[in-house]
């Protein structure tokens, strides 16, 4: 699981690999976004009825295993102020894989990148339209950096056959 950093805004954001997705920290983006305890930012997010909305969405699009059954119950947790709806709770419980909750120094709450521009936009539109932006230019320099790489490739093969 390869691991990297993006800054936007001046904010350092921890990017995993997992599969052929990336998976990016919204525990980062909640720590230098609010004044408030990323934990505590967290849970706001994912007791939101549009959150839930959005996160069953995703996972009944991506995730053949997600327990569509369990979204009822955390939609009824989410309008009860005494139960402590988490992230981690949330992935435990359904299946979800587009959520990654680890313990310990290096951990945090991870999302997919879809879900994670959509915690962004729930925290705040203009950091949404900066991660947009980072994402993109991150892009096109690594389409940049796998194009020169396959006309080297193709100029190495010419000489070989020379």
């Amino acid at each position: 699981m390869a691991k990297n950093k993006i800054e936007v805004q001046g904010i350092e954001v921890r990017i995993e690999k997992h599969g052929e997705d990336d998976y990016i920290s919204l525990t980062d983006i909640a720590k230098n976004n609010s004044k408030r305890q990323p934990n505590s930012v967290l849970i706001s997010w994912i007791r939101n009825q549009s959150t839930l909305s959005f996160l069953g969405a995703w996972e009944k699009t991506f995730n053949p295993n997600f327990k569509h059954s369990h979204m009822a119950m955390f939609r009824e947790l989410a309008v009860d102020n005494r139960s402590l709806l988490t992230p981690k709770n949330f992935v435990k419980e359904t299946g979800a894989i587009g959520l990654i909750s680890k313990s310990g120094r290096y951990g945090g709450t991870y999302a997919h990148k879809d879900i994670a521009l959509n915690f962004c936009y729930w925290l705040s539109p203009e950091f949404q339209v900066a991660m947009i932006k980072t994402f993109q230019e991150l892009l096109e320099r690594e389409f940049n950096r796998k194009n020169l790489e396959w006309h080297i490739s193709k100029i190495t093969d010419n000489i070989e056959e020379a």
